[in-house]
């Protein structure tokens, strides 16, 4: 009769106390019939062992639980004997008590509450059958019985309910909170890798690339025995060795997106991932695809991720597309929806839900893969890094017309192709 995986101790304590008073009451029914020689004694006592011996079978048995045939059936043969031994002996009234526990707790209320009420009324008619005076008592100590029965199970049912739903929430609280901190350390991981890729880019490789060039450009210069140009030569073959573990250090400390393929892939990936049933993503590539360096690739994927993000946050949207397109001295990356748009020129406070940068922006949506390393770009952030690398964001949108966001990169001049990589 253990209805709960979740059995607290004073729940525990309240069952094993009805069952010693359902017990209790039978033994008393038995000793006052062997020891004033009550008419039909035999019975009562065979009786009331037969019902204790049918109770002490179910209690523990793990398929009387509430709610179910079993346990419905194994109600009604305890009704059934207590029936009997109550036409035997009006001692057996004062187990009705008990029973109203079990039925409100083993059967739907809709069943219970009824089953209450019919007990009650079988202890108070045994009571004046058996020839017992009538008065208020015999009335009022059976209906009173029950009403507290049912009083203390119902309320009793109603805090277990709110305290499930309160271990519920915890579990949920504890659970979001343990994935918040995850997040958060894998954002902070993240942010640190692409500052180091950045700063060993545009730091060491950078100066490394310029060193190669001038050792290129000195070698050129000097007579072919010139006693420097072997000295030259070694020392442009070591900026280049440092230059190729520069450009490795970068690569491995890339978005993981960009480990394992291209700018393209990844747009391409990102697009499957963010794409729902109720959604429809696609990415395409127009132009002849070339090389570009991290920071390009890096920022061109966070704004496809962040714009995205707040398509699906935000914007109810059913189609969006991604487009790279690579030009003569330019690359661009556009992220078009159909959603529900807004009106670019307003205040931010004021776009509504439908705005593409609520509160500031969003941050990476189901099927960005939670990637953005510093939870969430918006409008401003995205402008800031195509500007950092001397590139323009632009977004047209309008409310009820979907949502357009195009950042356009110049593409480095004068690199040498080895460090476009």
């Amino acid at each position: 009769m253990d209805s709960s995986a979740h059995a607290t101790p004073v729940a525990t304590a309240l069952r094993l106390c009805l069952h010693a008073l359902l017990i209790g009451l039978l033994a008393l029914v038995v000793v006052r019939a062997v020891t004033e020689g009550v008419p039909h004694g035999t019975a009562v006592v065979v009786l009331a062992a037969v019902m204790a011996a049918l109770y002490g079978a179910g209690a523990p048995a793990p398929f009387v639980q509430p709610y179910t045939r079993a346990a419905a059936g194994w109600l009604a043969a305890l009704g059934a004997l207590w029936l009997a031994l109550l036409a035997v002996s009006p001692d057996a009234l004062w187990v009705a008590f008990p029973l109203y526990f079990l039925q409100l707790h083993l059967l739907p209320v809709r069943w219970g509450l009824p089953a209450v009420v019919v007990t009650a009324a079988a202890a108070i008619t045994s009571f004046v059958l058996h020839g017992q005076g009538v008065t208020p008592g015999t009335f009022i100590g059976p209906l009173l019985g029950a009403a507290v029965a049912v009083a203390t199970v119902l309320g009793y049912d109603a805090l277990f309910r709110e305290s499930e739903r309160r271990r519920e929430l915890i579990e949920e609280l504890v659970a979001t909170r343990a994935e918040l901190a995850a997040a958060g350390r894998t954002a902070g991981t993240l942010a640190e890798r692409e500052r180091l890729a950045r700063e060993i880019h545009d730091t060491l490789a950078q100066g490394l690339s310029s060193i190669h060039l001038l050792l290129r450009a000195a070698e050129r210069t000097l007579p072919e025995d010139a006693p420097a140009v072997v000295h030259v030569r070694r020392a442009r073959e070591a900026a280049q060795e440092n230059l190729a573990e520069a450009r490795r250090f970068v690569r491995a400390l890339s978005p993981p997106d960009l480990e394992h393929g291209s700018l393209a892939a990844a747009l391409s990936r990102l697009a499957s991932r963010t794409s729902t049933p109720d959604l429809s993503v696609r990415c395409a590539v127009s132009g002849t695809p070339v090389e570009l360096p991290t920071p390009y690739e890096v920022a061109l994927l966070r704004t496809a991720q962040s714009a995205l993000a707040n398509t699906v946050r935000h914007s109810g949207a059913r189609r969006a597309g991604i487009t790279l397109s690579f030009m003569e001295t330019s690359v661009s990356l556009d992220v078009v929806d159909d959603g529900r748009g807004f009106d670019p020129s307003a205040p931010r406070g004021d776009r509504g839900a439908g705005g593409h940068e609520p509160g500031g922006g969003g941050t990476d949506g189901p099927g960005t893969g939670g990637t953005e390393p510093s939870g969430g770009f918006g409008l401003p952030a995205m402008r800031a890094r195509a500007r950092s690398l001397g590139g323009t964001l632009s977004v047209e949108s309008a409310p009820g017309q979907g949502t357009a966001v195009a950042v356009t990169l110049p593409l480095p001049a004068a690199v040498d192709q080895e460090d476009a990589a």
